[in-house]
């Protein structure tokens, strides 16, 4: 299912740069999830496995059954919202993995999700939001007040903005020594400009439902695109530094004033 992946030179570079004992391979098939006794393939790649496995008292009652899987004892790569390119530190070395849903994509765009999983990996941030969030995801539930899938999608997308936040810091100092993929980074979120600022308008008209509006809004964030309300309050130093916490603070906040 997995075999190592040819990079190119600016994408070798950030490995050496930021990460240089990860794997990183192609996978044969696009995947949200991994089953198992396929994830283990993994292991013919590798040093080691050692799987994750997350307090089941972190979870609402009411949890997607993949994200109760996931928190289990099995061995669980990928999981909605990771998008093209899947990354685990769960394997010694770490790796990351890119799906086969990105042919077509322009080469450049490619190897920017590339070097960002690398740098993600680098970060030691959790691997998922329910790392991000733990107990504090029952909290979150309770905050937002939209379906067990919506509700998930929501925390997917917060976690990846405060990713963005840390990730951006890194990609904003690769004019000089990666500037093909900072180059590609800056394309990028010119592409997302213009959908970023019709959100409330998109929202307000129903053309938009919150979950999806959340999602392209945290997405925007590590491209440094000026956010409009209420999603400009995730663009704070305040957000990186007190994680999910203020998430849940402001996801409080903003349910509140939604209903209003």
């Amino acid at each position: 299912m997995f075999q190592t992946r040819d990079l190119s030179s600016s994408v070798e570079s950030v490995r050496e740069s930021y990460a240089p004992t990860v794997h990183v391979l192609e996978s044969d098939r696009d995947f949200e999830t991994i089953p198992p006794t396929e994830a283990e393939d993994l292991g013919l790649l590798v040093d080691s496995l050692e799987p994750a496995s997350y307090p089941a008292e972190w979870l609402p009652n009411d949890a997607p059954t993949l994200l109760t899987r996931y928190a289990g004892t099995d061995f669980t790569i990928g999981m909605p919202g990771d998008g093209s390119v899947a990354w685990t530190r769960q394997s010694d070395p770490p790796v990351v993995i890119i799906k086969p849903r990105v042919g077509g994509s322009p080469e450049a765009f490619v190897d920017f999700l590339l070097a960002e999983a690398v740098v993600e990996v680098s970060l030691g941030v959790p691997e998922h939001f329910l790392g991000f969030f733990e107990d504090k995801y029952r909290e979150l539930d309770d905050a937002v007040t939209l379906d067990p899938n919506e509700t998930y999608q929501v925390a997917s997308a917060l976690y990846d903005g405060w990713v963005g936040l840390q990730t951006r810091a890194e990609f904003a100092t690769w004019n000089e020594n990666h500037p093909a993929l900072a180059d590609a980074w800056q394309d990028a979120g010119t592409r997302l400009e213009d959908r970023v600022s019709e959100l409330p308008r998109a929202v307000a008209r129903g053309e938009t439902d919150f979950a999806d509006a959340t999602e392209l809004a945290c997405a925007a964030i590590k491209h440094a695109i000026e956010l409009p309300a209420p999603f400009a309050a995730l663009d704070t130093d305040a957000y990186r530094d007190h994680g999910a916490e203020y998430a849940v603070t402001w996801a409080e906040k903003t349910f509140d004033s939604l209903e209003e």
